[in-house]
């Protein structure tokens, strides 16, 4: 008899596990609180996953599979993985064990620690799978850039368009051109209304219930009879065909831009979907690209190409950094910066407008693109002086999608730099000028955006240039930024120490913007 273990992030109906039912297979998946308690989450994450989950092993049942599911107030559940494969040894007489190879590090140790029990307690041998889902390897990255410094994103995507086919013409990209992300960066024009984005009502009170009574420490806020997100493949399936339809048409255009009244624009929020594996990404980038070829009336090149590139570009490429580079990757501080993320992380209760409206969101809803995730969120974090892992660990319990493969190498890397150039070329922060640019956060807000001293002088202004300057050792010589240490130099010296005390009074009041 063997038993196969089935991670909550691993719900691929389409591996090839479930190919053929066998009376000498039970599939075994679980809700514990080794899970739920490794990082502070959103309730809306746990509760996305745990019905994710249910709905998963439902369906196996009811193809023939047979299944043991262990919810998390069950009696017998001992609240870890190795603890219930145990169980079900004992009780069916397990000779031999199969699991897919997880996706996190850290799950990556216990499989392998349990592999070794299961072996010298039981006798019993183990098989490990692929998960069947990523376009490329774990490996495959790291082989990529063998030999070279820099491990430049724009190659390893044009590697994967080659790879797949994927907006190709006999070896070069259609209309000879690789890239259009200058092309999409547009704020939303203010008479513009977005299409409604579409959202799943479902009650999930029981599971909260259970969630609550167990009395699982969980950040961010939910109605749960009204859950929003997809959880079951038939609706993930209806998220992807409503964004091929009604989103695409704008999604690269307007794919940077933010606005306090719009939380999704013409984003896909396929993510989720995504991660857990209810979708595959060559699935999601398929539909897309069949959608396009049909409407290129409708839909330009710009649209396609910067939504192919998030997906075999951006997100194959942040999963291979992260095998490439774990466990180190999780202690790199560049900067050594040191200080605690302000309150307003878990209530939003900020002053600062842009601040306000994405963490409000992410609290509200475990959800903001990636724009409010890195040139806002993240921003302040920088200019800020947050420590990494301060940022990793909110970072990765506040967004319904995030797990530490896609979170910690966008957070730790891309938007924090403590990676010190790994997957950025440059920091990314920005002064308020951007935020304007890009948004409307700035209309009303309590900071004046074109102050950077005094009374309501915007805080993005003043650290922006403290950030520079206290890192001038490290960053002074980087070719992408030379620019702001020339401007930096030529501001009289009054203004460099108003602009530098200015800052400083921010900095030792975090917890009061």
């Amino acid at each position: 008899m063997t038993i196969r273990l089935i991670l909550g992030d691993q719900l691929n109906y389409r591996h090839s596990w479930f190919n053929a039912i066998s009376d000498e297979v039970i599939y075994v998946m679980m809700e514990v609180r080794q899970e739920t308690d490794y990082a502070k989450h959103h309730i809306q994450k746990v509760l996305a996953f745990f019905s994710a989950m249910r709905s998963f092993a439902s369906e196996l049942s009811h193809n023939g599979h047979k299944v043991e599911y262990f919810k998390l107030d069950d009696a017998q559940n001992t609240q870890t993985i190795i603890g219930n494969i145990e169980k079900l040894i004992e009780k069916y007489s397990i000779n031999h064990f199969e699991y897919q190879l997880p996706d996190e590090y850290r799950l990556d140790l216990q499989m392998y620690e349990i592999k070794k029990d299961l072996l010298k307690k039981y006798n019993i041998t183990t098989l490990a799978y692929d998960t069947e889902h990523f376009l490329s390897t774990r490996t495959e990255l790291g082989e990529f850039f063998r030999g070279k410094k820099m491990f430049l994103m724009e190659s390893f995507y044009r590697m994967m368009r080659k790879k797949y086919s994927i907006l190709m013409d006999e070896g070069e990209p259609l209309t000879g051109k690789w890239n259009y992300d200058a092309e999409n960066r547009k704020k939303l024009p203010k008479n513009h209304r977005p299409v409604e984005p579409l959202t799943f009502d479902k009650d999930l009170s029981e599971i909260y219930n259970v969630v609550q009574n167990q009395e699982i420490v969980t950040i961010g806020y939910v109605n749960p009879k009204q859950f929003i997100w997809p959880v079951t493949r038939t609706e993930c399936l209806a998220l992807l065909n409503f964004f091929v339809e009604n989103c695409l048409e704008f999604f690269g255009t307007y794919e940077d831009a933010m606005a306090s009244q719009y939380w999704s624009v013409y984003h896909s929020r396929l993510s989720f979907a995504m991660n857990v594996k209810l979708l595959s990404p060559l699935e999601v980038v398929n539909a897309a690209v069949v959608f396009w070829e049909k409407n290129q009336d409708k839909v330009s090149i710009a649209q396609i190409e910067g939504f192919v590139r998030q997906i075999i570009g951006w997100r194959e490429y942040m999963r291979g950094i992260y095998w490439l580079k774990m466990p180190d990757y999780e202690q790199l501080n560049y900067f050594n910066h040191s200080n605690k993320l302000p309150p307003y992380f878990w209530n939003g209760q900020t002053k600062m407008n842009c601040l306000k409206n994405s963490l409000g969101q992410s609290l509200n809803l475990a959800y903001a693109h990636h724009i409010q995730r890195l040139m806002v969120i993240g921003n302040f974090c920088s200019l800020a002086g947050i420590h990494p892992d301060e940022v990793d660990e909110w970072y990765l319990g506040i967004y319904i999608d995030a797990l530490q493969w896609v979170e910690i190498t966008n957070t730790r890397g891309m938007s924090q730099f403590a990676d010190g150039g790994i997957v950025g070329t440059k920091p990314y922060v920005s002064s308020a000028n951007y935020i304007d640019k890009m948004s409307d956060y700035c209309e009303g807000c309590f900071y004046d955006k074109t102050k950077k001293v005094g009374h309501k002088a915007c805080p993005f202004n003043s650290l922006y240039w403290h950030f520079y300057d206290r890192h001038a050792d490290k960053l002074a010589n980087n070719p992408r930024i030379g620019m702001m240490y020339v401007t930096w130099g030529k501001m009289p010296e009054n203004q460099r120490k108003e602009i530098l005390n200015q800052a400083e009074i921010y900095l030792n009041r975090l917890d009061e913007l």
